[in-house]
């Protein structure tokens, strides 16, 4: 089953570094497969996901695969 996750792109730079996703509710999320549009730090995304079996090393975050998404630009006036 897939949900939604509203958040922030985040570089994690624990280790060899990696990407993540907190939401806006603070929650991190380890996605297996981000995708190249999404690694900006600090970009708004909104995506949809699933979660994840896929092992990892990392040890930060729940670890999903994320379905679509699109990047959300809030109006800077």
């Amino acid at each position: 089953m897939s949900f939604k996750i509203e958040g922030k792109a985040k570089y994690i730079n624990i280790g060899t570094g990696f990407w993540g996703i907190i939401d806006n509710n603070g929650k991190e999320y380890l996605p297996v497969n981000m995708p190249e549009q999404l690694k900006f730090d600090g970009e708004n995304v909104e995506c949809r996901a699933k979660k994840s079996d896929a092992m990892n090393i990392h040890m930060w975050g729940e670890p999903i695969s994320i379905i679509s998404f699109e990047t959300v630009n809030p109006d800077k006036d």
